[in-house]
Parts: C-alpha cells; structure tokens; sequence
C-alpha cells in the first residue's frame, strides 16, 4: 500500500496540472469505487466544476471542488492516479474512473486490485470516512514533536512498531517506513513502547522524519504498482537499508537482517544493532 511519502508524491506532482480546469467528463468503470454516491450523483456534482485545490492527509488525497465539495481519494493496495497529457492514449485495462478536461489531459484512477476507493463530501465533513475522520498526528507536522511522541510511548506496553503504525496515532507511516525509522533510531520493533529512554524517543523522532524526507525526495518507493502521478517509478527503494532484505548483511555492522512478524507485518531488523531488550 502506498504510504505518506508515496501519497505526498503523487500529490506534489499533480498539483501543477490538475486545478482550475472545469471537467468536461466524468466516467466511472468500476461503481465499487464510489462510496456513498451513485455514479449519477457523482458525476452531477463535478461535471463543470474544478478542482481548487488538493492536499493530503495521512495516505489520502482530498481535491477541493468547487461547490463545496471534496473529492477523496484513497489509493489501497495497488492504486494509481495518473495524469495523461494526451487523452488520445488508450486507458489501461485496470481503470477504474476517468476526469477528463477535454483536449487538457485526463486524470484516471487506475486499480489492478480495485480495492481504491473515491468519496465525494461536503467540504471537511469526514465523519463518514472512518479512517480519515480518526487520523492522528502528521509526522512532518510541528505538532509532531519529540514531546509529542514521548507522551504517546510513556506508560504504553504495547510494541513500539505497532504503535507507529497505529493511524489513529501518527498519520501515513506505514510498514516500509517504519522499519526504516527503527532500524535508523537502532530500536528492535518488538520493543515494549514504554521501555524507550527519552533519548531513543529523540533519536527515533529524528528517524521518522529524515526517513519520510528523504523518502519524498526520491519520489517514494516503487516495489511493484506505485507510480507517481505522472507514471513514473520512485527511485526509494534504491535506498532502503533493511526492508524487504532479510537474510542480507546489515549494513552498519555487517550481521544478517532478519525478520519476524510484528503487529501482523512482516518486520525487518537487525538483531545486532537493534536488540530486542534495551
């Protein structure tokens, strides 16, 4: 599933050719897509307008529309919101909705999976999208601070790779870029969260948000179906260090990285830089 920076990314690369351009055509091919809207309803409340503005929030997308509305978007597992310059180009075989702008270029959701999905709400009224009404905290947010995360760990015994990826919690961090952040931070995933010192919440806080940084800078990670929203691969996962590489030397000590399910996620470490008890 794409995460903040993947999310942050396609953002970032539509912003410049998506707004202010009235949608000459709305198609929807796979209805599933849409929740709480008829296909009907969904095409009579954009068709004509524009799309004003677009932010994001934790892993979801949210295009201010005209009228009042927000478009939010959610991309799932394999997810993909393309922007075509050339309307011309056949659509993909996985496409599953279509904003055309006319001889502008369209914007297509395309899904291979179809797990995407598409809400269309009065303007910040989420209370019908449960798991955007209860985001958490943004990790590269000034809210998102050193004492922030140490009030969220202190007194909790859950494990600290869980906690991470608690979206009620911290918002986008997923499981890519929270094995990185620990592995960074040298702090085992299977940490009781309440175990950390001050100084390994300052450490892991630093973690999260260079990980996430640098990620973004390098237009996330492409595993398999990111793209960005101009189509293109990230170039991330050229620099991850230990995810996905299990059984591989480690590359601050040389120790092969192992793995172990953690919170129901394949996690991978270190057992020599990130030891289990601290």
């Amino acid at each position: 599933m794409p995460e903040l920076p993947e999310v942050e990314t396609v953002r970032r690369s539509l912003l410049p050719v998506v707004l202010h351009k009235p949608l000459e055509a709305v198609e929807v091919h796979t209805t599933r897509i849409l929740q709480h809207k008829t296909v009907e309803e969904f095409r009579e409340l954009l068709l004509g307008r524009s799309f004003l503005d677009l932010s994001r929030r934790g892993k979801y997308l949210i295009f201010s529309v005209e009228g009042g509305w927000e478009l939010v978007a959610h991309l799932r597992m394999t997810g993909r919101l393309i922007f075509y310059s050339n309307p011309s180009i056949p659509w993909a075989k996985h496409t599953s909705a279509v904003f055309s702008f006319g001889s502008q270029g369209e914007l297509r959701f395309e899904d291979v999976r179809k797990f995407g999905t598409l809400d269309l709400v009065p303007t910040g009224q989420y209370e019908t999208i449960k798991g955007l009404h209860t985001l958490g905290v943004e990790p590269l947010s000034e809210e998102f601070s050193p004492e922030y995360l140490l009030k969220l760990l202190t007194g909790r015994r859950i494990k600290v790779k869980a906690l991470l990826l608690d979206q009620t919690k911290i918002a986008g961090l997923g499981n890519i870029y929270a094995d990185e952040s620990l592995f960074q931070a040298a702090i085992h995933p299977q940490r009781s969260a309440d175990s950390l010192t001050e100084e390994e919440i300052e450490r892991l806080h630093g973690a999260i948000r260079d990980v996430l940084e640098l990620a973004i800078a390098n237009q996330g990670t492409t595993l398999r179906d990111y793209r960005t929203g101009f189509g293109q691969e990230g170039s991330f996962q050229n620099r991850l260090q230990i995810y996905g590489k299990k059984g591989e030397e480690c590359p601050r000590c040389g120790v092969k990285l192992e793995h172990r399910k953690v919170a129901g996620r394949t996690s991978h470490f270190c057992p020599a830089c990130q030891r289990e008890q601290p």
